[in-house]
């Protein structure tokens, strides 16, 4: 069973690299983050025709989250489970089988001390207290979660120490997420150094590798015990108008 991840960075810009890739790849399941597609401009019948069923979570211009698969989501769920009223589409739950999938779009923060990176720090905490509830064995949370989790996730750790995505308060949190018995799949793999997700569209920085980690394939013990493969596909950061993000993957035995 193979997972991806992928902020898409717009899927209607994007959507003909989109379906190349999923009919290529053919991954179980695909999370996507930043789709900037109101729900009812979601491509729900062309990914039908490929062989795909999909819970999406949308708003104009911003944000947006979908999960997609075969098997048909159930369950969905487009908030984090305290019922807050949130106007950002951030987060979606599915269950596909007998896993329990989610998609989640973490804030930026924007600058560390800021309103927007309280409300980050806040989001961060919801997310941990609705992840804490949940008990399926077979829980998979994937994303772009705007945390660089440790130096090595980083291209030069000094020059973004303390900075947003790398300040010790966003890391913090992402550890306490992974202390509910989640483990970040790409590591289990992979301690090398010199592995992003994200580059900055700016000063040739993808092709200078001068980029941050700050996706993720999350699952929990039972099922991190059955990962078998993780990596990162950079070559959906290639080409002509890419996402600034790469797909994050990981592969499980059934």
């Amino acid at each position: 069973m193979r997972v991806a991840s992928w902020n898409i960075n717009s899927l209607r810009k994007r959507q003909d690299r989109f379906f190349a890739w999923l009919e290529t790849e053919r991954p179980d399941i695909v999370c996507l983050q930043e789709t900037k597609c109101p729900d009812e401009q979601f491509p729900v019948l062309a990914l039908q025709a490929i062989g795909y069923h999909s819970a999406y979570h949308g708003e104009k211009s911003y944000n947006g989250v979908a999960i997609l698969s075969p098997s048909g989501p159930s369950q969905v769920r487009t908030s984090l489970c305290d019922e807050v009223v949130d106007p950002q589409a951030r987060v979606i739950s599915a269950k596909i089988d007998n896993h329990l999938v989610y998609s989640v779009y973490a804030p930026n923060g924007q600058a560390v001390g800021s309103p927007a990176y309280q409300y980050k720090l806040e989001w961060y905490r919801r997310l941990h207290d609705c992840l804490a509830k949940e008990n399926c064995a077979e829980l998979i949370v994937c994303g772009d979660f705007n945390v660089a989790p440790e130096d090595v996730d980083v291209f030069d750790p000094q020059l973004w120490r303390g900075a947003i995505m790398c300040s010790d308060g966003e890391r913090a949190a992402f550890r306490q997420l992974c202390e509910l018995g989640l483990r970040d799949t790409l590591r289990l793999h992979h301690k090398e150094s010199g592995l992003f997700t994200w580059w900055d569209y700016r000063m040739l920085s993808f092709q200078k590798n001068r980029g941050l980690r700050i996706d993720a394939v999350l699952a929990r013990n039972a099922l991190a015990n059955k990962c078998t493969a993780s990596g990162i596909n950079r070559e959906l950061r290639k080409g002509k108008d890419p996402s600034d993000h790469a797909v994050i993957w990981a592969q499980f035995d059934r």
